[in-house]
């Protein structure tokens, strides 16, 4: 792997993060906790909900768990791929995914104990999330796509 290649996976986890972090301040400087933006009436609206939890506020008030997670979860990815057993530019760049949107949440933790959420579906009965958890989730579902679909070996 090339240096210009881990270059562009780290730009491309901070840009995620810088992302998600500017999408939060803006939410918490123009919408008051608990009101709502109307952006696609009956799509999608803004409303800001600062979350103590994880999705749907499981384990509220849970964050130095989430915390030590999320050094956790960044351990676990470098001895992967300090080892070699993650490789393929797929894998790397859903990892990348994953990695910005957790530490855009895990900045939110660490600085105010909550995470702020801010996109809610009006169109189904679903948590309101943030642009961290798209990339988290997009992340995890192309990873494993990736690895149950095209990381085969020829028989």
């Amino acid at each position: 792997m090339t240096k210009k290649r881990w270059l562009l996976l780290a730009l491309f986890m901070a840009a995620i993060t810088a992302a998600d972090q500017i999408t939060k301040a803006v939410v918490r400087a123009e919408i008051p906790v608990g009101h709502a933006v109307p952006v696609l009436p009956g799509i999608v609206q803004l409303t800001h909900v600062e979350n103590e939890g994880a999705a749907f506020s499981m384990l509220g008030g849970a964050r130095w768990f989430f915390l030590v997670l999320v050094v956790l979860f960044f351990a676990g990815e470098a001895l992967l791929i300090r080892r070699k057993y993650v490789t393929k530019a797929p894998e790397l760049w859903a990892l990348a995914a994953i990695s910005g949107g957790a530490l855009g949440n895990a900045i939110d933790r660490a600085v105010s104990g909550t995470v702020t959420d801010m996109i809610e579906p009006l169109f189904i009965d679903f948590a309101v999330f943030n642009a961290a958890d798209i990339f988290i989730t997009c992340g995890a579902a192309a990873l494993v796509v990736y690895v149950l679909f095209f990381d085969r070996k020829k028989e």
